[in-house]
């Protein structure tokens, strides 16, 4: 294409969505602001858009995720950058799965902004050097055995540490190791988080209430 590169900045926070139109504005073409999933599709469907700025977390409505995602699936998609606070693994893969060839965090230095603008604009794939350090770091699949699955499956339910070693009869103490290990190889400090990275991994399935 010729002439500058449109971007569509997609964030909930208005005073976030004004600083980064105004930033982005130096070296390319803003040609909309969103604050919602919905919006964004919509704007990317009827206007020329070469580059969404993508924040994960976007209040009511359909999350950064879903909406990369039905970007992507557009007639004539535009690349998606997400730039988001969250960081963690999980957040990663489901972004990159969904479609996105970026992933910056919001305190990266304006010319690391643009020129992963420049760069998922062509398909590239851009990670934060955090990031993607850490990925780089990460085993294809978790190597979670049966019996953590097992645990993980008992925390889904909401069972407590005690009703798990019941159920599996096992100690207490023996529940507590493994979910120190289960947390280390999800990279995840909680039980909640645990739970929803072993979903997103598809190491468990929740059952229907």
């Amino acid at each position: 294409m010729t002439g500058p590169l449109r971007v569509l900045v997609v964030d909930d926070h208005p005073v976030v969505r004004f600083g980064l139109a105004g930033l982005l504005a130096r070296d390319f073409e803003v040609v909309g602001e969103a604050a919602t999933g919905e919006d964004a599709v919509r704007l990317a469907a009827t206007t020329a858009v070469d580059v969404v700025l993508m924040d994960l977390q976007l209040g009511a409505g359909i999350d950064g995720v879903e909406a990369t995602r039905r970007l992507r699936a557009l007639p004539d998609p535009p690349q998606v950058v997400v730039l988001t606070t969250y960081d963690s693994d999980a957040d990663v893969v489901r972004a990159v799965e969904a479609g996105a060839t970026g992933y910056l965090l919001k305190d990266c230095p304006p010319e690391e902004l643009a020129a992963a603008v420049r760069q998922g604009a062509t398909g590239r794939t851009v990670l934060s050097p955090d990031i993607a350090r850490r990925l780089l770091r990460r085993t294809p699949a978790p190597s979670v055995t049966k019996r953590e699955v097992q645990i993980l499956d008992h925390l889904a339910r909401g069972l407590s540490n005690r009703e798990i070693a019941k159920a599996l009869f096992i100690s207490e103490a023996t529940v507590k190791t493994h979910l120190v290990r289960i947390f280390d190889k999800l990279g995840v400090d909680t039980r909640t988080a645990a739970v929803r990275t072993a979903v997103e991994l598809k190491l468990i399935r929740l059952s229907p209430r």
